[in-house]
Order: structure tokens, then sequence, then C-alpha cells
């Protein structure tokens, strides 16, 4: 049975994790692909392709990813790559301490390529990627023409 992990599952967002496919044929050819969407619903996704090792495992950590949205060993950079859907959008998070980004993983056979994969996923799970750490507080500063936000630490 084909198994994608986040370790760990929930994170904040400048911390690295650890992406790891298990139960694939040996030298099996897939795709890995992650997705969001932003808070005003916009997607953004990349995707890199892979060749499972003899163990039937993908790890970008250590298997070097054949092409798709970046090509080598990066072991974030399903998360780096990010791109959006349509174009000139940026990926910007306003609400950082209430929610996090929602990062779906999902591992499909062979190399997929289209903007929404018509087959279904191998497999899928769902990583959170958070911008604040549990309690910090967030304190607006306005102070004549300066504006900006001040976060303390629990």
């Amino acid at each position: 049975m084909v198994e994608v992990t986040v370790t760990p599952q929930s994170s904040l967002a400048d911390r690295p994790v650890q992406i790891r496919v298990q139960g694939l044929s040996p030298s099996q050819l897939v795709t890995l692909r992650a997705w969001l969407k932003d808070e005003q619903g916009e997607c953004f996704q990349s995707r890199a392709f892979f060749r499972a090792d003899g163990a039937g495992q993908v790890d970008p950590g250590l298997h070097a990813a054949l092409g798709g949205s970046y090509s080598g060993v990066w072991p974030m950079g399903l998360l780096w790559f990010l791109q959006p859907d349509t174009l000139f959008r940026r990926l910007v998070k306003r609400d950082v301490a209430g929610s996090p980004f929602r990062v779906r993983l999902e591992v499909f056979d062979g190399l997929s390529l289209g903007v929404e994969p018509k087959e279904q996923p191998l497999a899928s799970c769902e990583a959170e990627r958070w911008y604040v750490g549990p309690g910090v507080q967030r304190v607006p500063i306005r102070e004549g023409r300066v504006r900006g936000a001040l976060f303390l630490p629990p």
C-alpha cells in the first residue's frame, strides 16, 4: 500500500519537514504534487518526478527530482517551488496568527503533467504550515505614518 507522509505534519513555515513516499514498486516512476489554496482561493502548486529506489521509497531529501517544477535534490523543493495557476499572483499570508496554509501532497503513478490530474492519486496527505508559533501575540503598531505589527513571544 502506497503512503505519503510529512514529518512533522504541523510546523512553522520556516522549519524543514521531511516528505517521504513508501510502498512503491522498485524503480517505479511517480509524480509528487504539492498544492494549496490561498486566502483568496487561488491555487498554487508544484510537482516533481521521481524514480523510487530499490526499496520502493522516494525521499526528496535523498533522491533527485528528474524534472517538473525543479530538478535535483531539494528536501523542501515541493514547498519552495509552489507556483500560481494564474499568472502574476503572489503567495501571501494575511492572517498569520489565525490559520495555517494547508498544503496537500499527492503521489501519482507515472508522469502527471496536467494542472488538474485526471487520475486518482496513489496516496495523499496534508501538512499545516503556520506563520506564528503557539502563544505568540500580535500587536498592531500605528505611530504617525509608521504601520506594522509586533509579535510578542509567550
